[in-house]
Parts: structure tokens; sequence; C-alpha cells
């Protein structure tokens, strides 16, 4: 079986290095916010492109918190809306409605995945204060044109990079595009950790003051609270694990993208649809980060049951739209077509950066085999 994303070949790459940072963090007696957190801070700032990188417990607390410090700042407040892609994943929305706003949810481009700017402008009105593009996949969203409208219209920008450690556009990182942006570092991105952990990145001084404090019990000072804040703290041996895994992403990455270009090369199948399809943004094959390599078809369930017979795992990404979530019941009603029907013909083939180039040759033979059943 091709595994979708073999976590031990990747971590084992590195085992020496991983052992021995924990070695030293063990060593060392300090376990929170001590010199590793510190130190990977300020390299993953360094390699983001921004002034500052707040280390959190995940990526949802990362989107939480920066929603939260705005509040403080009294940049939001309680009822303002935030416009958000339909077809995201549910922690995005949860951040949101965490901090007791309003997602407005609007309808992604469907050649990108990613939130499309005309719907986004469409979608503003005089309560919108703040706008959550994520990075679908590990493709930038647009973001000049979503920076134009959200300075046009004094909007806050915040970016979700959970999927896209290293994705660009014009040379310019994700995370450091937006007033602030949250990343995660959970074990299966391509920046992963042995464990949950996330961050944020900006360079706005007085953001990521307020948000050192909010990680912290709302303390900069010990036994001193400016704020009601949260024990949300990257912890010492997580943050020396990324550092070292942080040496070797560009070259991941790299590999991600060869992976990409073979698939899209190679995958013929026109019962199959590939990324970046006509009328796709001006985001260019290798600024792409491809977390997940993700397919369409109006097969999908019997394309991913052709798929795992002939030896090939896939994930959906994700099977079930916010709106239609139990979570959110108060939605059920809503019609969202485009995400709806992302929703039920996505799947995610397998992608990582010890994908070997012969189980790549595999995945594109079987795809290239598949016969769709549907009419």
């Amino acid at each position: 079986m091709i595994s979708f994303l073999d976590l031990k070949s990747i971590n084992a790459q590195s085992r020496s290095e991983l052992i021995d940072a924990c070695t030293r963090v063990i060593d060392s007696g300090w376990y929170i916010c001590g010199n590793e957190l510190t130190t990977f801070e300020k390299e993953f700032a360094e390699y983001c492109g921004t002034k500052y990188c707040i280390g959190v417990a995940n990526g949802l607390d990362a989107l939480i918190l920066t929603l939260r410090a705005w509040k403080e700042q009294g940049k939001l407040k309680d009822g303002d809306e935030v416009i958000v892609p339909a077809n995201t994943y549910i922690a995005s929305i949860l951040a949101i409605t965490e901090n007791n706003l309003t997602p407005v949810l609007v309808e992604p481009d469907p050649a990108t995945y990613n939130l499309c700017p005309i719907n986004t402008k469409a979608a503003i009105t005089p309560k919108t204060r703040a706008i959550l593009a994520v990075h679908l996949y590990g493709q930038l969203a647009d973001m000049p044109k979503l920076m134009d409208i959200a300075n046009n219209h004094n909007l806050l920008m915040l970016e979700d990079c959970a999927q896209a450690h290293g994705a660009s556009f014009d040379n310019r990182k994700a995370g450091n595009w937006g007033h602030a942006a949250g990343f995660s570092f959970y074990p299966g991105k391509n920046l992963g950790a042995l464990g949950d952990a996330g961050a944020i990145t900006t360079n706005d001084d007085e953001l990521a003051k307020t948000l050192f404090a909010l990680r912290n019990y709302g303390s900069h000072e010990k036994y001193k609270n400016l704020y009601q804040g949260v024990n949300s703290r990257l912890d010492e041996i997580q943050a020396a694990i990324l550092s070292v895994k942080l040496k070797y992403l560009d070259v991941q990455t790299q590999h991600r993208r060869q992976i990409a270009q073979f698939y899209m090369d190679g995958i013929k199948n026109p019962a199959i649809k590939l990324p970046l399809a006509e009328g796709a943004s001006p985001l260019t094959l290798n600024s792409h980060a491809w977390h997940l390599f993700v397919i369409r078809s109006e097969d999908r369930d019997n394309l991913q049951q052709f798929l795992a017979e002939n030896g090939i795992q896939t994930l959906i990404h994700y099977p079930i739209p916010p709106h239609k979530q139990k979570a959110y019941v108060a939605w059920e009603n809503l019609s969202f077509p485009v995400t709806e029907s992302i929703h039920k013909q996505v799947l995610s083939l397998p992608m990582g950066p010890t994908l070997t180039q012969e189980e790549a040759e595999q995945v594109v033979q079987i795809c290239n085999h598949f016969t769709p059943l549907a009419t």
C-alpha cells in the first residue's frame, strides 16, 4: 500500500537530530518558555520574513488568539463580521465564533478553492471588520487583490497558513501578507511537530506584545496580568523539534513540487480534474507548497475505492462543509453550490517529502486506468 503520508519515514530522515534536540531540552531542566522557544520564534519569523513569531499550543489557538488580541485592542467587538471561505476546514470558523464574532461565508474560486476576491468584495457590509484568508491545500489565496480590498475598506486581514508553510507569491511568503497569520505545526503539516503546536506571525509591534501576554495567562511579567489570558504556549521540546525540521522545509517543499509536476504531467484521465485548472489565479506551480495534491471527480467515491483496491491510500479534505456540520445547525438551510460540489468531488492523492518516483508513477498509472461508473 502506498501511504497517503508516511510520517515515520519523514521523521526517520532527521531522527538523530530530533533525539539530540529532545535530549538537550531534557538535560536543560527548562521546559516552558525558554531558549528553544525563543530560538525557534526567531528562526521562523526570519523564514517568513516577519518581525515576530509567537509560538502557541496549536493552530486553532493561533487564529483564536489573534482575533482575541484585536478585540483587546478595540479593533474588533462582539458581533463584528469576518469574511471566510465557505469550503475551509471548520477550525477557521471555530476561531471566529469562539470570539463571539460573526462568520460570513463566501463561495471560493472554483479553480483554486481559495477565497474569491470578487465574492469577498460583494460580501462586505457596514459590520464587516476582518477577512480570514485560508491558503487551502498549500496555495496562497490571491493576496494582492485581497489586500487591496482590505486596505480600501479598512479591514483587518488574518491569514490561515495551516497548510501553507513555505508557499509564496512574488518572493513573499505565506504569513507575511496580512496583518497577522496563524500556523499549525500538527504532525502531518509540511512543517510538523511531534505533537500539537502552532504559531502566529506579524509585523505589528503592539499586536505581538498583546499576543505574548495572552498566550501566557495574560501576563507580561510573572504574577502581573494585563488580560484574562489563556495557557497556550509552544513547549520547549516541540520548539526544539521544529527548529530541526525547519532546516529541511525548503528541500522537502521542492520534492513536493516535483511530485506535483509529475502528477500534473502524467495524469491524463478525463474523469479526473487536476488542480490549477483553466481560470486559476496567476499563482504558479512553483509557488505552491503542495501540502495536499487535490483532484476532483464526479465519481469520487468509486475512484477512491478503485485506488484503494490497487494499493493507493487517499483521503478526502473535507467530506462535509462547515455549514452542513451539526456544530452549526443554524446554517443547515444555507446553500453554497460551489462549496458543496467541491466537498462531494475532492480527493487527495499521496503527497509527501518521502514519496518515491516509483510510487508516484504507480499513482499516475492507476489514476489513468480508472473508468468512472457514474453517468
